[in-house]
């Protein structure tokens, strides 16, 4: 089993984490919903000496996306986003661009996965959880020999992910996380889009929305 170390950075003007997934062994890194500060992430990496490998999208805002086409081009890697999220990212009235002043804004992905799909990357077996609710392709990347979920905005600490915006729907969330994140082992680490960690079981204890 790879040593998975996870670094995280928050970026942009609405305070996202940015995680870098490590591999130990191999220095090998997986970059997850870089939200800004495409030239401040990509200096983290070199100055550590890490490989990395891909930028995975948890879902289409542009608080997650806006740096993903720079660091590819950088390191010269693929972009992946969840096969319902392709609308997301090219519409800049569902990416939420026009929020920060960024009209017009549009993003991609490379490769578009899906529901159970099982990702090799640097070293990792990825898993695909598509938790449509905060937008129509979100997903959650789920690493079950590490313990690890990149859930993106669908759960937090106490809390889930908005459901107000294009594509959103409470009743569609609330059975995302039901059905797909709460059978996950209770130990399993939670890393968020936005705000602390927490683990599934600390969720399924205490999340007065679940």
């Amino acid at each position: 089993m790879a040593g998975l170390r996870v670094e995280q950075y928050v970026v942009g003007p609405v305070m996202t984490n940015c995680y870098f997934a490590v591999n130990e062994d191999t220095n090998e890194a997986l970059i997850v919903d870089p939200g800004d500060s495409a030239a401040q992430l990509a200096a983290k990496l070199k100055e550590q000496g890490l490989t990395p490998k891909a930028v995975l999208l948890t879902h289409g805002h542009f608080d997650h996306a806006s740096a993903a086409e720079a660091l590819a081009k950088e390191f010269s890697v693929p972009i992946y986003a969840e096969e319902h999220e392709q609308e997301t990212l090219e519409s800049p009235e569902i990416n939420l661009c026009g929020m920060m002043g960024q009209r017009g804004a549009v993003f991609h992905a490379d490769i578009y996965v899906k529901d159970g799909d099982l990702l090799d990357l640097a070293g990792f077996s990825i898993k695909v959880l598509h938790t449509p609710g905060h937008t129509r392709g979100g997903c959650c990347y789920y690493m079950e020999k590490e313990q690890a979920l990149f859930a993106g905005d669908t759960l937090f600490c106490q809390s889930v992910g908005r459901t107000d915006f294009p594509g959103g729907s409470a009743s569609v969330l609330l059975r995302s996380i039901e059905e797909k994140l709460m059978p996950l082992p209770g130990q399993t680490k939670v890393y968020p889009g936005h705000n602390e960690t927490t683990t599934i079981g600390w969720e399924r204890q205490y999340n007065p929305f679940l």
